[in-house]
């Protein structure tokens, strides 16, 4: 059954693929400045993805192994749970300070720190003792908020830096998105080909390469810049404080990413056991992943169609309001395959908002504090995701917390709606006047 949702998923992948191919890009085309977009447009598009791929290629790899391994080691529940929380908590607390980095100090640099860190916390995963595997969780959580930061402050900025249109930053995340969600299919193979014939500590060997290639590529082709780097990193740190909170839009913004985002964290932990109670044989996980990745590549593909003709904001409104719709049909149901379409619409609505919200912050956030209100952003996101991973709630509960905080998200989102058109409104006036 399985298989024919993942080839009818896939089947839909392609046809909005060639429709973009076949009608976006001729519209496209007719509004390219063709010199200067083919030699700046394509060269950052180019250095851009493949660096992107890569890094999330390596992301990927380590995934679907990192519980087992650390069962093969011998480690109780409670110290594989342990390991998981300080992941999340290391994110969340050295993240803001990462992001202060990158401005002050290049965000090439940090993304080739990205490499470097993230590969020592996969040489860890070799030592079968806690302390050494608990340094490698404390690596990674760091990796990760470089990696959801420092990647897309270093795009937007030399976009910005290249005098490019807007929608090429548009289709570039949708592109990325796309990608993302084909590398995590072919790497979730590729680590089971790897642990199969080698041993669970393969893929992330692999890993190891991929970062490497990836440090390369970023040292030959990137040029560095930068937030503001005249500020020392404490100094820039409190000024990105001071810019997130005398901008009600740029916290609003802040708000609604950090609960939508912990309700896709909170999903990723929760679906496996919300699947098996409504089957009473065991669920395929790795086609069923598969089948959400798809999905995710549709979701970006969605937003290729749509974002020329519908604005980002409203895009993002219907996505939360179909989410907490979503969630409110998985609480209901104990029917396996409305649960499972549920949470395959869910898959999609994110492969959506992923570059929706890359544009909009493309848009909101200055460009001198980038990297650190990000990073600022995932502080809540992880708080919100280790409480409830603490907490151990059952799934309905669990899913009861997620609608809670899609109505938390679409409030937020509806007072930034709001402050955006008062602001373009005064916008409007003030050239009017002029």
């Amino acid at each position: 059954m399985f298989w024919l949702y993942f080839v009818s998923l896939s089947l839909l992948c392609i046809i909005a693929r060639v429709y973009i191919r076949l009608y976006k890009v001729s519209q496209v085309s007719k509004e390219i400045d063709s010199e200067n977009f083919e030699v700046q447009g394509r060269k950052l598009q180019g250095e851009y993805l493949i660096v992107y791929l890569l890094a999330v290629s390596a992301d990927w790899l380590q995934g679907p192994y990192v519980y087992a391994l650390y069962e093969q080691y011998g480690f109780s529940k409670a110290q594989i749970g342990f390991l998981f929380v300080a992941g999340f908590g290391s994110s969340g607390i050295f993240g803001t300070f990462v992001g202060s980095s990158a401005d002050r100090f290049g965000r090439k640099r940090l993304c080739l720190v990205y490499g470097l860190l993230y590969s020592i916390s996969c040489i860890t995963k070799h030592f079968p003792i806690f302390t050494i595997l608990l340094l490698g969780r404390l690596l990674g959580g760091i990796s990760t908020s470089i990696l959801f930061s420092s990647f897309e402050s270093w795009l937007i900025s030399e976009h910005n830096k290249r005098l490019l249109p807007g929608w090429l930053l548009n289709e570039i995340f949708a592109k990325a998105q796309f990608g993302n969600g084909l590398m995590a299919i072919l790497a979730g193979q590729v680590a089971n080909i790897l642990a199969s014939n080698f041993g669970k500590v393969a893929p992330f060997d692999a890993s190891i390469l991929i970062l490497f290639i990836m440090s390369l590529v970023i040292y030959m082709k990137w040029d560095e810049n930068y937030g503001d780097n005249h500020k020392d990193s404490k100094v820039g740190f409190h000024c990105a404080l001071q810019s997130l909170f005398a901008e009600q839009r740029i916290w609003l913004l802040g708000v609604f990413q950090s609960c939508f985002e912990s309700v896709m964290y909170i999903f990723v932990f929760m679906w496996t056991p919300a699947l098996q109670l409504t089957s009473s044989t065991n669920i395929p996980h790795g086609l069923v992943f598969s089948c959400f990745m798809v999905a995710l590549m549709l979701g970006s593909c969605t937003f290729t169609i749509l974002e020329g003709n519908v604005e980002v904001v409203q895009l993002l409104r219907i996505c939360f309001i179909v989410t907490a719709i979503v969630f409110l049909v998985t609480i209901s149901s104990s029917v396996l395959w409305i649960v499972f379409f549920s949470f395959v619409l869910f898959e999609t609505i994110c492969g959506v908002f992923f570059p929706s919200m890359a544009v909009l912050r493309a848009r909101t956030i200055p460009n001198e504090y980038r990297s650190t209100i990000m990073n600022l952003y995932r502080v809540p996101l992880n708080f919100i995701v280790l409480v409830v991973l603490l907490a151990d709630w059952s799934v309905s509960t669990t899913f009861e917390v997620c609608v809670f905080l899609m109505f938390i998200v679409i409030f937020t989102h509806h007072l930034f709606t709001c402050q955006r058109e008062v602001l373009t409104s005064r916008e409007k006036t003030i050239s009017e006047d002029a």
